[in-house]
């Protein structure tokens, strides 16, 4: 069942509202290993205003079934893991893990309700795919990804594979691409040098949301 426009922003809105803040809190106290430690204000803003839109686009991608909870689950995962990815380069498993076993459950159920199996052997198969090679690139270049960037590739392959092969490439790609965006900018501005560590986690959350929502639709449809 699809929302209209305005039920949409109305769910959206009060999901951001009630967990959004207390994501920023997890995001900083996790960042800086101090379970005291609080948010400034713009980071709450900015983290509410951000999971709003992801709910909105989940909801606006699957309607309501069960996948909407895995996508709105990773939404509020990935807004966490890529703040503290941004401020320690680190994606921690306590989010991380819960993230993997929330998702592949919500999929399983969506599957038992809808009968939409086909499309989660896809995702199971696309999240085995997304796992080996980043472990082979893992292995051939330990500099380059992080274990918790081979499991979060994981988690993309699962959630960009149950919606489609395509969007599992375009999502990759797009993340590749913002990726290597990113450490230009920061090489021409000279916030960074060639040999700087730059964290590789939220160019890939930003390519999967981008490719489901240009190609997510698409291929659900």
């Amino acid at each position: 069942m699809h929302l209209g426009p305005l039920a949409v922003a109305a769910v959206a809105g009060v999901c951001a509202l009630t967990v959004g803040p207390w994501l920023a809190r997890r995001s900083v106290r996790l960042a800086q290993g101090d379970e005291d430690a609080s948010p400034r204000p713009l980071r709450v803003l900015v983290t509410t205003v951000l999971l709003g839109l992801l709910v909105a686009g989940a909801l606006q991608l699957t309607g309501v079934r069960p996948a909407a909870v895995a996508l709105c689950w990773a939404a509020g995962a990935g807004v966490v893991l890529a703040a503290v990815d941004l401020a320690v380069h680190r994606l921690p498993d306590r989010v991380l893990l819960p993230a993997v076993v929330a998702c592949a459950t919500a999929l399983v159920v969506d599957a038992w309700a809808t009968g939409s199996w086909p499309a989660l052997v896809r995702a199971v198969l696309a999240c085995a795919v997304a796992f080996a090679l980043a472990v082979a690139a893992r292995v051939a270049s330990p500099e380059g990804l992080g274990f918790g960037d081979v499991k979060l590739l994981g988690l993309i392959g699962l959630l960009l594979g149950w919606a489609g092969w395509g969007v599992l490439l375009a999502g990759v790609f797009l993340g590749l691409l913002t990726g290597a965006v990113v450490s230009l900018l920061l090489v021409a501005t000279r916030r960074a040098g060639w040999r700087t560590a730059v964290p590789f986690g939220p160019p890939l959350l930003v390519g999967a949301a981008l490719a489901l929502a240009l190609g997510g639709s698409a291929s659900l449809g």
